[in-house]
């Protein structure tokens, strides 16, 4: 609905979302799996038959984004491991490799995927939500943060490694549930009193991963963060976005997910 506009950059594929739950009969906004505990499943396997995914986790659960035209490929992938629903006027219905199978082609090897560099500023995160009724009263800070209070940084390098920080907002309405991340000092503006944050209170530091924008067709970038971090047990906030991917680790395992990064890239050259 939204008119051409020669400042909007549209991607040319329509992307369908997945979403990974320990039951299938939760009900929407239960704590899904997460990235790293599906890296093996979903992400890695599908990396291998040469699918591309967007990734995206929100506060309450992790969603993962497969083009349209996938997903044959991704049902038969999955399916041997996983009970597979499609929603249908808001049930939940059965879906058999059959029902997509039509045209299905075995894809060919992928090659092997790039390693691309990762950058770790020293931002310090939250991961945050708030409760749909309170939203009115944040929003004018919402628009201020989005909109007027950073600028972004187009004169800084893309392809440096060091950042000493990174200007990273993201805010996601999903199914009327509210996710935020933010940078622990533009915390500090917003009612503490309002955002909800997880028991622990724990902050988060980045993994931004490429030095240049990514594109939609190459595969295994999400496969790259979460296959090492799940053998390590380290929990993970993935977001990828239109230029680039993006891991959140709790702040006390950042050194750590740096080293198995770095060792990972240098035991693939």
């Amino acid at each position: 609905e939204l008119p051409p506009s020669e400042f909007m950059q549209v991607a040319d594929s329509t992307w369908l979302v997945l979403s990974v739950v320990s039951n299938g009969r939760e009900a929407p906004g239960c704590q899904a799996t997460g990235v790293t505990k599906i890296a093996r499943s979903v992400i890695a396997p599908l990396a291998e038959h040469h699918v591309s995914v967007l990734m995206l986790s929100t506060y309450q659960t992790d969603f993962i984004l497969v083009r349209e035209r996938d997903l044959p490929v991704v049902i038969h992938t999955l399916a041997g491991e996983f009970d597979i629903y499609k929603e249908e006027s808001g049930e939940c219905v059965p879906v058999t490799c059959d029902d997509v199978s039509n045209g299905f082609l075995k894809p060919k090897p992928a090659a092997s995927p790039t390693l691309h560099p990762v950058q770790s500023p020293q931002t310090r995160f939250c991961v945050l939500t708030v409760a749909p009724d309170t939203l009115p009263a944040i929003a004018t800070m919402l628009i201020d943060v989005l909109f007027y209070s950073h600028s972004p940084p187009w004169e800084a390098a893309t392809d440096s490694q060091d950042l000493d920080s990174i200007t990273f907002f993201s805010f996601s309405l999903i199914e009327g549930y509210i996710s935020i991340v933010m940078d622990a000092e533009t915390q500090k503006r917003f009612p503490s009193d309002l955002l909800l944050t997880s028991s622990t209170g724990e902050l988060w530091r980045m993994v931004r991963i490429g030095g240049q924008p990514l594109g939609f067709d190459e595969c295994g970038i999400v496969a790259q963060i979460a296959e090492p971090l799940a053998a390590a047990d380290i929990s993970a906030y993935y977001i990828s976005t239109f230029n680039f991917d993006h891991a959140l680790v709790p702040e006390e395992g950042i050194a750590e997910v740096i080293q198995l990064l770095q060792q990972r890239q240098e035991s693939s050259r």
